[in-house]
């Protein structure tokens, strides 16, 4: 089955921090790794969305040029994702020429089959700068429910779509001042006109009861209140209108973002010297596509985003013929995930209140934050992050649950005999246990395909305390002498074959420590990893990029794989660190530094 795992594009507005790789990150790869384990074909792509007003902001506060910040903030990005270990096909950028002409012909797509109509609106501008305001940098009161802090595109207490012009006392979130609202022609998406394809999508989504019912849920009502919403603005950075007299415009960012699920197949299908292989996923009707992103993002990824593919394809009320890229598939599933907050506040970059991945992942590694995010992360509603959570965690599940496991059984091995043993005959306690974890494939399996990965790490885990419980009863540390020998080299086989087994389901997870796992136990290049290449752009040989791919065809299969007798075992070392209390005092004073 083709899969495309379609990643939310990470703003290069500065460096990620937890709460972002919570939302699209972690849970991306842990999907894409399990579905290639499972034998599917799994394209994941996604990169680092670059336009907009906040970059011009950015720009200005750092003193450097439009294309540097994004530059800059683009490798930043890169390196720590590819840290984390996600396993991007490609992880590209929205500043290619690659995706300006997708981008662009998508556009003209909906306006050649009439989506895309001219309207004049009042635009908010910065009095002090005269530039336009996104609708996500004004803040104002919700006419509906009266929230203080909605914004101008949606109000996040009650779910309901805006535009700037309807809060009540409506201020510019980058300096506070009020927004002077001013007349300016755009080109607008006919929701209206789609509408009706839109909602037979959504009906159709909705029957078959794959999403999380707070999406589906946020889907189908914004659904019942659908406007033409602009896809320009009066901005000098971002894609270019492709329509002449339209110089002194751009394409909305949130219009040109969501092409890049599109845009970055492609680009990855030229990179590998296939290019059109991209179409074996875009116009398969038999595709499953997964959107990860946070619950902010839902609105473009359920409503934005299939409009423009529904338009360019000619499916909404004025009817159309797709273009050259042929009919295009909707979403399978959006899969959206709520916010990891600090403690009882939320994660803010301007406030200073932030945990950076670059910094978590140089004190601590990328598996001990993978395995918070996946246990206690933000799956179907916000979740509060705290350093004594994180280390108890660490500690209690990782440290003394399955790195335990690992290092007795392995020092066991080395101990009494230096390699994998023959096992006697199987006493009924060892085959249970042996049954117990192979049936554990299917059964988080199928939590996994189900988005349902904090069930699925729990139910390792159960078998990891299973695991441990058997060496307590059947106590192999006490089964000396000859006559005894059989016995545990039974047992540790057993021990080995479950060990072996259970890495293999805990490899989506966390894949760092899988390989090192792997390798304690004689399997070599294990879970393959990203990596950075640098590349010319594809079509200007003047600009160069990083970007995250990898090859990931020798991913291990999901299913249990037969310890190989006579193996060499040697004493092991810890696979994962214990953190002292201290660290927990230390960090939330470094906290507390960066937030005075």
């Amino acid at each position: 089955m083709k899969v495309l795992s379609a990643v939310a594009w990470p703003y290069t507005n500065g460096p990620r921090h937890i709460g972002h790789v919570a939302g699209f990150g972690v849970p991306s790869d842990v999907f894409s790794r399990y579905m290639r384990m499972a034998g599917h074909d799994v394209l994941m792509v996604s990169g680092t969305d670059e336009h907009g007003t906040p970059i011009l902001v950015l720009a200005d506060q750092e003193g450097l040029g439009v294309q540097e910040v994004v530059d800059k903030y683009n490798r930043v990005i890169v390196e720590d994702l590819t840290d984390l270990g996600l396993s991007y096909d490609l992880f590209t950028r929205t500043t290619t020429r690659n995706h300006y002409a997708v981008t662009q012909e998508l556009f003209l797509g909906n306006l050649r089959n009439g989506y895309l109509i001219e309207q004049t609106t009042r635009t908010a501008v910065s009095p002090t700068t005269g530039r336009t305001l996104p609708d996500r940098y004004i803040e104002g009161t919700c006419p509906i429910c009266g929230y203080k802090d909605a914004r101008g595109d949606q109000c996040d207490n009650c779910g309901n779509q805006l535009d700037p012009t309807d809060l009540i006392d409506p201020r510019s979130k980058i300096n506070g001042e009020t927004p002077k609202f001013v007349d300016s022609k755009h080109f607008f998406l006919d929701l209206p006109a789609l509408a009706e394809a839109l909602q037979s999508w959504l009906d159709e989504v909705d029957s078959a009861g794959t999403w999380r019912p707070g999406v589906i849920n946020f889907a189908k009502g914004i659904a019942q209140d659908m406007h033409p919403r602009a896809m320009t603005r009066d901005i000098d950075w971002g894609i270019p209108v492709p329509v002449d007299g339209w110089d002194d415009k751009r394409l909305y960012v949130w219009f040109d973002a969501v092409v890049g699920y599109l845009s970055a197949a492609i680009e990855w299908a030229r990179r590998i010297g296939d290019p059109e292989r991209w179409r074996e996923w875009w116009n398969n009707p038999e595709l499953k596509s997964y959107y990860f992103q946070g619950k902010d993002n839902i609105t473009f990824h359920a409503q934005i985003w299939p409009a423009e593919l529904l338009g360019y394809m000619g499916k909404g009320a004025r009817g159309g013929e797709p273009g050259v890229y042929g009919d295009l598939q909707l979403p399978t599933e959006v899969v959206a995930s709520g916010f990891l907050n600090l403690g009882a506040g939320q994660f803010s970059t301007s406030r200073g209140n932030v945990i950076y991945v670059k910094d978590v992942l140089e004190r601590y590694g990328p598996d001990a934050i993978r395995y918070f995010i996946c246990a206690a992360g933000p799956e179907q509603q916000d979740a509060p992050f705290t350093w004594e959570d994180f280390v108890q965690r660490n500690n209690s599940e990782l440290v003394a649950g399955w790195g335990n496991l690992v290092n007795r059984t392995a020092a066991m091995i080395a101990k009494n005999f230096g390699e994998i043993p023959t096992p006697g005959a199987l006493e009924p306690i060892d085959e249970a246990l042996l049954a117990q974890v192979r049936a554990g494939f299917d059964t988080v399996g199928d939590l996994l395909v189900g988005q349902r990965q904090k069930a699925a790490i729990a139910e390792v885990m159960r078998l990891v305390r299973e695991a441990n419980k058997y060496v307590s009863d059947t106590e192999p540390f006490k089964l000396k002498g000859d006559d005894q020998r059989e016995r545990l080299a039974t047992v540790l086989h057993t021990l080995a074959q479950s060990v072996v087994d259970l890495n293999t389901m805990m490899a989506p997870f966390l894949p760092h420590s899988s390989n090192q796992v792997a390798a304690v136990f004689g399997i070599d290049d294990f879970m393959p990893m990203p990596r950075v290449d640098e590349v010319t752009d594809l079509d200007d040989e003047a600009r160069s990029y990083p970007i995250i791919t990898g090859d990931y065809s020798a991913t291990p299969k999901w299913q249990s794989r037969d310890v190989i007798l006579g193996t060499p075992i040697a004493k092991p070392t810890p696979i994962f660190a214990k953190l002292d209390p201290s660290v927990i005092e230390e960090e939330n004073a470094r906290l507390a530094g960066t937030c005075a």
